[in-house]
């Protein structure tokens, strides 16, 4: 049984959530919500981290679409002040990590 989750917040730790969750199968990243990261800089970050060197995945972005692709895996990213007014079930997430 896969796990879908939310990311609040794309800072140092939700970066390494989103690392952590490419190596365990039976978990998927499917929306992350940081509204002070433009979707194209999301992606930048997670390509290149400073401290964690290159993340080896084929990363893109879809500005429009307010989306990053990764790995083919499309990820729904939101840029709301306040988590709750998300509908996070409405992008698939089961739970969401703070």
């Amino acid at each position: 049984m896969s796990i879908n989750i939310g990311i609040n917040g794309f800072g140092r730790i939700g970066r390494l959530v989103m690392r952590m969750a490419k190596d365990k199968p039976n978990i998927n990243v499917v929306a992350i919500n940081d509204p002070f990261i433009p979707v194209d800089y999301m992606e930048y970050m997670y390509k290149y981290d400073t401290v964690h060197g290159k993340c080896g995945q084929v990363v893109t972005h879809d500005k429009e679409g307010s989306s990053i692709t990764v790995d083919g895996n499309s990820i729904k990213v939101f840029d709301e002040l306040d988590p709750s007014n998300i509908a996070w079930g409405s992008a698939g997430a089961d739970y969401v990590i703070e």
